[in-house]
């Protein structure tokens, strides 16, 4: 696992890529995974507020900011 440093500061951005573990094309185009990852992005803004500022979905990784 990576040891990431985030420096905390109000209105700071992050920029990640999350990839597919075996990198299999397609997965994240598939329209239930889709569901499922905006249901997970909503879940986890209600307990911690953030805002997304641009997102590339990939069939098989997600760029966001």
């Amino acid at each position: 696992m990576s040891d990431y440093h985030r420096i905390r500061m109000p209105g700071g951005s992050y920029f990640f890529t999350l990839s597919l573990y075996d990198r299999r094309a397609g997965v994240l185009a598939d329209k239930q995974v889709l569901a499922a990852l905006r249901e997970a992005v909503l879940t986890v803004r209600r307990e911690w507020p953030f805002r997304v500022d641009a997102w590339v979905l990939m069939p098989d990784h997600l760029y966001c900011i």
